[in-house]
């Protein structure tokens, strides 16, 4: 077991060479065996002497303040190259989405679909991300789970804004599900205000809106996916607005 665990840490190159050293210099601590079932406590004593006079002769004993400063250090690496891959992914969405708004490229093209976009950018922010599925009697264009709720997403590329009949038929979608479930209407062509106003008026609504211009916000870099996504839901939570354009914020 011991010596699967050491193979699987070599593998991780610099940071599982750490966690030997780690493993290692708390071993060296040990004044005692600690488990009191050894037959042969002598031989016990004995191995882990041996093991610190190796330990000390290769160097290989970390000190804690050492072990702080490379477990920051490699902390701090992953973080930029977390940092780096997502700008990458972002410039590269924001490139398709601006080509297919352009008319350069059509949604209909495999692998540009607002779906497959809408899926890349969550997945870019490390919000798990389910792609198109189909149940028995209808088609679900998304799901996420973000801040203890599920939300539906229904994605639109249409060049025509929806309609109230669109707005009311996806809500029953998503008041089909479990009562904490959400949705996201994500429409390129935004939403004409006489819709949204009929659609909230005398009732509750458990879906909020975003259009093509809050998506050209977040692929700019200029807001956050998650950042968005909580602008929208505090507003239509304190203040039953389901549609406030990113750039009002």
């Amino acid at each position: 077991m011991v010596r699967h665990i050491l193979s699987e840490l070599d593998e991780l190159g610099e940071e599982g060479w750490l966690i030997q050293r780690r493993i290692l210099t708390e071993l060296c601590k040990l004044r005692r065996v600690p488990d009191p079932g050894v037959e042969d406590k002598d031989a016990a004593l004995k191995a882990l002497r041996y093991l610190k006079e190796l330990a000390a002769n290769q160097k290989l004993v970390v000190e804690e303040e050492q072990s702080s400063s490379e477990q920051r250090l490699a902390d701090a690496r992953r973080a930029q190259a977390a940092i780096a891959a997502r700008a990458q992914k972002m410039e590269e969405l924001r490139s398709v989405y601006s080509d297919i708004v352009a008319g350069r490229q059509t949604p209909q093209e495999p692998g540009y679909s607002l779906e497959e976009l809408l899926a890349q950018l969550f997945e870019a922010h490390e919000i798990q991300y389910r792609r198109p599925y189909r149940l028995s009697a209808e088609q679900v264009d998304g799901h996420f789970h973000y801040e203890g709720f599920d939300y539906l997403v229904e994605a639109r590329w249409r060049s025509d804004q929806p309609t109230q009949t669109d707005l009311t038929g996806f809500k029953a979608k998503v008041d089909r599900k479990l009562a904490s479930t959400r949705g996201l209407f994500v429409s390129v062509a935004g939403y004409r205000p006489e819709v949204v106003f009929e659609f909230t008026k005398g009732t509750s609504s458990n879906i909020v809106l975003m259009d093509g211009q809050d998506l050209s916000l977040i692929l700019e870099g200029q807001v956050s996916l998650t950042d968005a996504l909580t602008f929208k839901i505090k507003k239509a939570a304190q203040e039953g607005l389901v549609y406030v354009p990113l750039a009002q914020r």
